[in-house]
């Protein structure tokens, strides 16, 4: 299968796998970012804190796509993959991203298998530590859902007036997780 691909032919489609998932990136970026400020406005601060850190993880991602990307000889695409959804409820905040987070990791598999089929194993293991990433940022997500849910209104009052503040920090939420 690998030789009747050109070397060539090979890369590009890595190469656009690498910007689709980059172009995710990028729709991450802003939506959790639009997600801080309106959480933090509406002084769930804790809940605002922990959104930005995994914006900052994306960005990391974006990032290293980026890199491959060039490495390969291509082009990062500069475009998020969808428009932002702005003014969400809290309630409505965490079961979206757990969604889009375990939409991308059905995503990034898939792309996993492109990179496997033409011989690129570097951007396969790309894919395979950010996936195991994006799965910390689903769990979160579930999980505050899933005590949204259950606890509604006295979970919620519980954070409401938490600060948010996460300073100039340079990690995002999955290394201040310990990952």
């Amino acid at each position: 299968m690998l030789a009747e691909k050109s070397r060539k032919a090979r890369k590009a489609e890595v190469i656009e796998v690498l910007n689709k998932a980059r172009a995710m990136e990028l729709q991450a970026i802003y939506q959790y970012m639009n997600q801080h400020y309106n959480l933090d406005d509406m002084d769930y601060g804790e809940m605002a804190a922990k959104i930005k850190l995994i914006a900052v993880d994306e960005m990391r991602h974006a990032e290293m796509f980026a890199e491959r990307i060039k490495e390969l000889g291509g082009a990062p695409t500069t475009e998020p993959s969808a428009k932002v959804e702005k003014e969400q409820d809290v309630e409505v905040v965490f079961p979206f991203d757990a969604k889009q987070e375990d939409d991308t990791i059905d995503a990034y598999n898939q792309f996993l298998l492109v990179c496997r089929t033409n011989g690129d194993s570097v951007s396969m293991k790309l894919f395979e530590l950010i996936i195991d990433e994006e799965q910390i940022h689903f769990n979160y997500f579930d999980n505050v859902d899933a005590h949204i849910k259950k606890l509604g209104p006295a979970y919620l009052a519980q954070i409401a007036g938490t600060p948010s503040a996460t300073g100039l920090q340079t990690q995002g939420f999955v290394a201040q997780q310990g990952a």
